[in-house]
């Protein structure tokens, strides 16, 4: 059934690719059983979206007609391939299609859809891959994240991500990597990959890298959703619960990290009674029953840290010592640029800032942070605490060529023109 309105085709088409291309990707791989094609059936059935719907209206279940279309195209595409020398499996994956070939509603597509997100995570985190590999295609083919937002997130060039990206989709071909969740005694050799994923997904949702909107709502969701579905088939893995705490606690604050006017609140001046209490007392609760099982983790200490923060009744209250020491346990644990980054943070909020300069002169001593927005901003935020007038412009000025977030952009040039004034 089709609307009547034939208004903003493209603006349906945009929003579906941008909110839904993963979950729609999917699905489309457990029909065909191949990554490269269903990216290209998937973006054949937009092109035909944009022929389609300004003439006809957008369809009422924009997401059912594009799987719908491309399952079409994928069978054509089988068909023209056919001949005495195709493959059993092949010939087994047309006739499958063409027996699935009917009306698809919404539900139907949502009832669907979750098992073959979460098989395809596993998929993506197959040992055979390289870490960073199985990361990378896990977020572009299910999160939906671009090439460049998934380079600037592993802080590499974005040709090399592309070369991975391409490289690893090959060889779960070649290898003909199972499109299934292993069974439980095969999940030590991927969880940390696929826990690490769902969080990356998560922090695209939580801190969109680009864009008009500082968050993405639909991808904190499907983050949150995806980590109770692992926590309900291991609920003894302490770390899968740490993710979900910190998730929860982290998507607590998101109703107030903006404005009216949809710019952005720093933590300091942000409404606390905007904050969900029902995540709160949900991701305490989490956080609490992992620490019992007495098996730390990176989730759990991080999920720590936000509770230290949402459990505390004002800004000014905040227990700052505590959230650097466990930022030194974190470290430990994982030694990165990243976390050391945020445990300078903390420590200028616990002793000040020229604490925190001292410590920020001696982080990135390699240059490893160089190209990232967050060390720039964090770094000119020190200046102007410690009232370096100079230097702070130029670090935020540097801050800005890094960033392609517009609401990010807004609230650094508002931040420029305060020091200014």
């Amino acid at each position: 059934m089709l609307q009547t309105s034939k208004d903003q085709p493209e603006a349906a088409v945009e929003k579906i690719v941008r909110e839904e291309w993963g979950q729609v990707l999917a699905t489309l791989v457990a029909y065909v059983r191949d990554f490269s094609l269903a990216e290209d059936m998937l973006q054949d059935a937009c092109v035909s979206a944009l022929e389609h719907w300004p003439k006809d209206g957008v369809p009422k279940s924009p997401r059912a007609w594009l799987l719908q279309t491309a399952r079409r195209k994928a069978i054509d595409r089988f068909r023209r391939q056919a001949n005495f020398e195709t493959k059993r499996a092949e010939l087994e994956i047309l006739t499958n299609l063409e027996q699935q070939i009917r009306p698809v509603e919404e539900d139907t597509v949502a009832e669907t859809i979750p098992d073959d997100r979460l098989r395809l995570i596993f998929t993506c985190c197959h040992p055979a891959l390289e870490e960073h590999a199985r990361v990378a295609l896990t977020l572009r083919t299910l999160g939906g994240l671009t090439t460049p937002e998934i380079a600037r997130a592993f802080m590499i060039p974005e040709i090399t991500m592309a070369q991975q990206l391409v490289r690893a989709k090959r060889k779960i071909k070649v290898a003909n990597i199972p499109y299934i969740v292993p069974s439980p005694h095969l999940w030590p050799e991927r969880i940390e990959s696929v826990l690490t994923v769902i969080y990356l997904i998560f922090n695209e949702g939580y801190a969109t890298s680009s864009g008009n909107q500082p968050t993405r709502a639909d991808l904190c969701h499907e983050a949150i959703r995806l980590g109770n579905i692992l926590l309900s088939l291991v609920p003894q893995e302490p770390e899968i619960a740490g993710l979900l705490a910190l998730m929860l606690l982290h998507d607590s604050r998101r109703p107030s990290r903006t404005n009216r006017d949809g710019n952005m609140v720093t933590l300091e001046h942000q409404d606390r009674e905007l904050w969900k209490q029902d995540h709160i007392d949900k991701g305490v609760d989490l956080l609490q029953r992992a620490l019992l099982m007495s098996r730390p983790g990176p989730f759990q200490i991080q999920a720590a840290i936000s509770a230290a923060h949402a459990q505390a009744k004002s800004y000014e209250e905040t227990d700052w010592h505590e959230i650097t020491l466990l930022y030194g346990k974190l470290y430990k644990l994982q030694p990165s640029p990243v976390i050391q980054l945020n445990a300078v943070v903390a420590l200028s909020f616990a002793h000040g800032a020229q604490a925190g300069l001292t410590a920020m002169a001696e982080l990135d001593a390699h240059g490893e942070l160089a190209q990232y927005q967050p060390y720039h901003a964090a770094r000119a935020d020190l200046f102007r605490r410690a009232g370096l007038k100079e230097d702070s412009v130029a670090a935020y000025r540097q801050a800005l060529e890094f960033t392609e977030n517009a609401a990010e952009r807004n609230f650094l040039e508002q931040r420029l023109v305060e020091i200014l004034e």
